[in-house]
C-alpha cells in the first residue's frame, strides 16, 4: 500500500548519470514524490539546473514525471553522482547556492581525507619499505562503472606496489587527461568511452597509450599486469 503525494514539488533519486555528446549532463531520476515538470527548478547533490526536457523509459519525451516514475532528465550544470538525492527548488539563486555550499563541503571533506590519507600512508611507507605507486586515471561511459571500476581497484593490494587513482571521471578522453597521464607517468583506461580527436593525435605525439576496454575484470587484469612490471626482481643466489 505504498502512497505519494503528486500535487507538492519533486523529490527523487539518482539512479544514473551520464555525459552525453549534443544531450550534455543526463540524470535517470526515479521520482519519490511530488510532480517533476519542464521548467522546474532543481538541485542534485553538488548541480543544479532548469528541467530542460524529461525522457521516460520508452524513450519518448513527456511533460511530467510523477512518483514512482524514472525519467532521464537533461539540463543539469554538471553530472550528478549516482546515490544523490534531487528536489525542486523555487529559485535559480536558491539552488546555485545551496549546490555551490555543497560543492565547497564536497571538496573540504576530500581535501581532509586526501591529506588523512598521506600522512597514514607516509608512516605505513617508513614501517614497510618504500611503497611504488601505480598511477591511474580513469574515464568511464557513466558514473556505476566510474564507481565499480575505483572499489574494484582499491581491492588490490600488494606490499610493494599499490594502484593510485588520480583521476576518476565520466565523458571522452581529452587531451587534458592524455597531458595528465603524461605529466604524472600514469596509465590511461577508457572504460566504454573514446578519447577524442586531438587527444588521440596527442597520444600517439607524446607515446602515451590508451587502454580501451569494456569489462571490469579486463581493467583489473591490466592494472594487475601493470603492477607487476614495477616490481623489484627476487634475486636467488645458488652456490656451486
Amino acid at each position: 500500500d505504498l502512497k505519494a503525494n503528486p500535487n507538492r514539488v519533486a523529490q527523487g533519486t539518482v539512479v544514473e548519470s551520464k555525459l552525453e555528446q549534443g544531450r550534455g549532463s543526463v540524470a535517470t531520476i526515479l521520482i519519490e514524490r511530488g510532480t517533476l515538470q519542464i521548467g522546474d527548478i532543481f538541485v542534485v547533490g553538488s548541480e543544479w539546473g532548469r528541467v530542460r526536457a524529461l525522457v521516460n523509459d520508452k524513450g519518448k519525451n513527456v511533460k511530467k514525471a510523477i512518483p514512482g516514475e524514472p525519467v532521464e532528465v537533461l539540463g543539469l550544470s554538471g553530472t550528478p553522482n549516482a546515490g544523490d538525492l534531487a528536489h525542486v527548488v523555487e529559485t535559480e539563486g536558491r539552488a546555485r547556492e545551496i549546490a555551490e555550499y555543497r560543492a565547497r563541503k564536497s571538496k573540504e571533506k576530500q581535501a581532509t581525507l586526501s591529506a588523512r590519507g598521506s600522512v597514514e600512508q607516509m608512516l605505513a611507507d617508513i614501517q614497510a619499505g618504500e611503497a611504488t605507486e601505480l598511477p591511474v586515471i580513469i574515464k568511464t561511459d557513466v558514473h556505476g562503472s566510474s564507481e565499480a571500476i575505483k572499489g574494484a581497484i582499491s581491492q588490490i593490494k600488494h606490499d610493494e606496489v599499490k594502484p593510485s587513482i588520480i583521476l576518476s571521471d565520466i565523458g571522452m578522453v581529452t587531451e587534458t587527461d592524455v597531458s595528465l597521464a603524461k605529466a604524472s607517468n600514469a596509465v590511461l583506461i577508457a572504460f566504454n568511452v573514446k578519447p577524442t580527436k586531438e587527444a588521440k593525435l596527442l597520444a600517439e605525439k607524446e607515446k602515451i597509450m590508451i587502454s580501451s576496454y569494456n569489462i571490469i575484470y579486463e581493467v583489473l587484469d591490466f592494472i594487475k599486469k601493470r603492477m607487476s612490471g614495477l616490481l623489484t626482481p627476487d634475486v636467488t643466489e645458488k652456490v656451486l
